[in-house]
């Protein structure tokens, strides 16, 4: 007998998403099947979260949607909001991208997880607290007799998400959508929260929407994938066929932006391509994938014996309401002259505890920071002052780090007054050739923080930590919150900046293969310990400490054998 045909569990025809005369989505076309994994591939503001939310009709009443959205061959459009309400929560359950800002604050994890089981299935007090206990153990929550009354501050970030897993979860869905579900969790959290959810879809036999921006994500966890730009679909393709031989140019400019952890890629043998898109006078889009040149001179740039910082069984303790606790113990690190030394390690190992000591904003319990040769570890904060024109850091938010009142000629100002010793003169000729340097155009210094994309706050971001012309930078997570395109831009202008200016480099990430990429040796920090070092080919070839090969088996791209597109379908 035939195989029998797939049960076709949602289907999306023709879906419009507008607000007033702004298209978000347009003609967007996808179908899944019953035990299938779509994954919904593209960069921020590409409609994928639009789409979700219109799925499922919670789009703000400015919206307009049009289209079908048949869900078991029903229309969820036409549905009044009461028969949709039903279904909600039950039927078809979402998983948003911040637990913290989904779950609410003054509930218990409990009461939330046990709302959809009192609400759609009736269940009582008592028994929804009895499902709710084997929901916690299912999605793996250590002691959940103990933890079903706590609150989620007092979760974990990713206790918080298998917390919301769970919630999702509760009356068994046919169809799950996972919007961005593990975008800001460590490595190995990530990976244990997709076989979770690979397992429960497996387990019930459901659909699952996964929403990324991570193509190793895509290569070990879905079936089929569907790739956005604009708020139009670009294309559809298994999997498998789509890592092979993408077929939109667009899809293959992701990839040849995509940093992944299985490919030996490293800046001083090549750059990353970077997605280039333009609109022809038709108002058609036209996708190109291109390799900037390199600056000038040696694009590698020099690296010496000579030190630039030392770091010398460094101590940083934290007092706390329950006593110390020790954030770094005894680190001792070197960081010579135009290297880049990465730093990986999960989230509370001790990574930004430790950068932060090393600028000074928190006092190290004791040992030495040695900054071009002299001890900056006990001086004052006078004292210090004159150091800081050397040492400067590029922050994860630049958002967040940039003063929003301030117009980026007044941040870069601000910079160079508080050192002294040049005349406005000076100073306004230097800020001119900064933004040059980072790729900002010359009106930018009139313009405020956000008037700019995400990639080019960052930019401004290590603008103001070049304008001062340190020797050495620390780099804390600089490029995990953009997109690939975006990542592809900032790394390549980071080795070129590093190159022309022979800077030195502390780069910390959680993303194994962005460090791979970029550094010339590794440092891997466990428990405020650095646990094991090497350059930046044998310590992926041969790792020797456990908690680094847990590390590396649990980076994206890593599950199925599904390799990106070679390098000749790309060009």
């Amino acid at each position: 007998m035939p195989p029998a045909a797939p049960s076709r569990l949602l289907d999306v025809r023709k879906l419009n998403v507008s607000y007033g005369a702004h298209p978000a989505v347009t003609d967007l076309d996808l179908h899944i099947d019953a035990g299938e994994v779509l994954a919904l591939v593209g960069e921020s503001g590409c409609g994928k979260s639009t789409t979700a939310m219109a799925l499922l009709r919670l789009l703000p009443p400015a919206a307009r949607v049009g289209g079908e959205v048949r869900f078991e061959g029903v229309d969820l459009l036409a549905l009044t909001e009461a028969r949709l309400s039903a279904i909600r929560g039950h039927r078809i359950s979402m998983i948003f991208q911040e637990p913290m800002t989904s779950l609410n604050p003054v509930l218990t994890i409990g009461d939330q997880v046990g709302e959809a089981l009192r609400l759609h299935l009736g269940m009582s007090a008592r028994a929804a607290r009895a499902r709710t206990l084997e929901l916690l153990d299912l999605v793996q929550i250590p002691d959940p007799a103990k933890r079903i009354d706590d609150y989620p501050h007092q979760f974990s970030g990713g206790q918080r998400q298998r917390a919301m897993i769970a919630a999702a979860i509760a009356c068994e869905p046919k169809l799950l959508i996972a919007d961005e579900p593990t975008t800001a969790l460590d490595v190995t959290i990530q990976s244990e929260i997709l076989a979770l959810l690979d397992k429960l879809r497996r387990d019930l036999s459901m659909g699952l929407l996964l929403i990324t921006h991570d193509l190793g994500v895509v290569a070990d966890w879905s079936d089929r994938v569907v790739v956005m730009y604009g708020g139009r679909e670009m294309e559809q393709q298994a999997t498998q066929a789509f890592m092979a031989n993408p077929g939109h140019a667009y899809s293959r400019g992701l990839q040849g932006a995509s940093l992944h952890l299985g490919a030996d890629r490293h800046y001083r043998s090549s750059r990353l391509a970077e997605v280039r898109v333009k609109e022809t006078q038709e108002g058609e889009l036209t996708f190109s994938l291109e390799t900037p040149s390199a600056r000038a001179g040696n694009r590698t740039g020099p690296v010496d014996a000579s030190p630039v910082l030392v770091v010398d069984k460094i101590n940083t303790i934290y007092e706390t309401a329950e006593g110390p606790r020790h954030a770094v113990r005894d680190v001792s690190l070197t960081v010579n002259r135009g290297e880049t030394v990465g730093l990986v390690g999960e989230s509370g190992c001790g990574k930004t505890s430790l950068s932060r000591t090393i600028m000074r904003l928190v006092d190290p319990a004791s040992g030495r920071i040695l900054l071009n040769g002299e001890d900056i570890s006990g001086l004052s904060r006078k004292a210090l002052l004159p150091h800081r024109r050397n040492l400067q850091m590029i922050f994860q938010d630049p958002f967040a780090s940039l003063n929003p009142r301030q117009t980026v000629d007044e941040i870069l100002q601000f910079a160079l007054t508080v050192q002294g010793g040049l005349a406005r003169s000076e100073r306004q000729a230097r800020i001119g050739r900064i933004l040059d340097a980072v790729g900002l155009p010359a009106d930018a210094r009139h313009r405020y923080p956000h008037e700019f994309s995400g990639g080019q706050r960052q930019r401004i971001g290590i603008a103001r930590a070049l304008v001062l012309k340190p020797a050495m930078l620390i780099c804390d997570e600089p490029v995990s919150a953009l997109d690939v395109s975006v990542q592809a831009q900032i790394l390549n202008l980071l080795v070129d900046l590093k190159a022309e200016f022979n800077l030195s480099m502390l780069f910390i990430s959680h993303d194994l293969a962005v460090v791979r990429y970029i550094a010339d040796r590794v440092l891997v920090m466990h428990s405020g310990r650095i646990v094991e070092s090497g350059d930046h080919d044998a310590i992926w070839a041969h790792p020797v400490h456990a908690y680094t090969r847990s590390l590396i088996a649990s980076a994206p791209g890593h599950r199925r054998a599904v390799e990106f597109a070679p390098d000749s379908v790309l060009s």
